[in-house]
């Protein structure tokens, strides 16, 4: 039995001819359990829906509105209140970032992500991070960051681009992630949901590909008809739909070299015309009030990293993370968890340069007899 759509005529430009069903799916499950905290992978199995990048579109337009909270490494959503409140109803569309020539004299203040956190920009090519990528995108010159994993990419990406949709890269990423697949409806039947390729092509919007170095390359090929000069792709799964970019469309990826799985293709590299890396600003971790021996192991460590010696070493995410642990169950546990946040590899010697700054008795943070 062949799919079945609600209605026979093309679709409007804007998305699918139910808008808000699957947002409406995914809000509604979210409400019905409230004390829960979700995966993108655990929400598309749940409720039955082939496409991950859909689901996590919209769970990002929740967490944009407050409707959820967003968690990272993995993406991780949980409803607030808000969301409660709201009762499946769509938040007004993300608002356009402002063109060249239209930013203010404000812009290297924090800028507010989607989850509510603060980006702090930082200095790149005689202006800011966030003034830099807004420009590059006016000229339609798409961007590659690179990076180690929680030096602040997607967080640069979410403060320069406010109508942001993302696709998480994975090794099991598939084309129908970014095109988008046929749902299943209450009434029996099969629904076109469009992906965020599809969406940010028609609504003239910015994709971030995270981890794009994770995808296989036959699946990233999807991007590049719409990446170069004719800004037009096909939907062989939908009858062959033709999409064509609307101004504003631009693609930007993430890299994170030496991650196992990443591999960066000269197909992949050559699409960007802008490498940028992306390292953690030490000044910024003091600044949002990291202890300074914890800078200090993390400045030793990446000395490590870069010289090969080690595998992994503490960025902005787990400098941060030791901060709030820290503030919650005090220093010791704080560093305890970071040794335990290093590869069995890697960990005696994150232990060694741990113990240079915090003393001798250290270990992993591992649970006790009973009290």
């Amino acid at each position: 039995m062949h799919p079945t759509t609600a209605a026979a005529g093309p679709p409007a430009a804007g998305g699918n001819r139910r808008p808000g069903y699957l947002y409406q799916k995914v809000a509604a499950h979210l409400a019905a359990h409230p004390d829960q905290i979700f995966t993108v992978g655990e929400l598309t199995k749940t409720l039955d829906v082939p496409s991950t990048g859909a689901v996590f579109d919209a769970l990002k337009k929740m967490a944009a509105a407050g409707y959820t909270t967003h968690l990272t490494r993995p993406h991780r959503f949980q409803i607030t209140q808000a969301g409660i409140d709201a009762a499946g109803q769509m938040p007004p569309p993300a608002p356009h970032p402002p063109r060249q020539g239209q930013r203010g004299a404000g812009r290297r203040q924090p800028v507010t992500r989607p989850n509510g956190d603060l980006y702090f920009p930082r200095k790149l090519a005689g202006a800011t991070d966030v003034d830099v990528l807004q420009r590059l995108r006016d000229k339609r010159i798409p961007v590659l960051l690179y990076g180690p994993p929680g030096t602040g990419k997607t967080a640069l990406v979410e403060a320069a681009f406010p109508d942001l949709l993302t696709v998480a890269g994975t090794g099991d990423t598939v084309v129908e992630d970014f095109l988008g697949n046929f749902i299943p409806l209450p009434d029996g039947g099969f629904e076109f949901v469009y992906g965020p390729l599809v969406t940010a092509m028609r609504e003239g919007r910015a994709l971030l590909v995270d981890d794009a170095t994770l995808i296989p390359p036959k699946v990233l090929a999807v991007l590049y008809p719409a990446m170069d000069g004719r800004r037009v792709i096909t939907i062989p799964s939908y009858r062959n739909e033709r999409v064509e970019a609307a101004d504003g469309f631009y693609v930007i990826a993430g890299h994170n070299p030496g991650v196992h799985g990443a591999i960066l293709t000269e197909a992949l590299a050559s699409r960007f015309d802008v490498h940028i890396e992306v390292t953690t600003d030490w000044d910024l971790a003091r600044h949002l009030g990291v202890p300074r021996p914890a800078i200090e192991v993390a400045i030793t460590l990446n000395a490590d990293l870069a010289a090969g010696r080690v595998s992994w070493a503490p960025q902005l995410r787990e400098l941060l993370g030791f901060t709030r642990v820290r503030k919650t169950l005090g220093a010791a546990a704080a560093v305890a968890n970071l040794v335990g946040r290093a590869p069995q590899e890697d960990r005696d010697h994150v232990l060694a340069a741990l113990k240079q700054q915090f003393g001798p008795d250290i270990s992993a943070l591992t649970l006790g007899k009973q009290r």
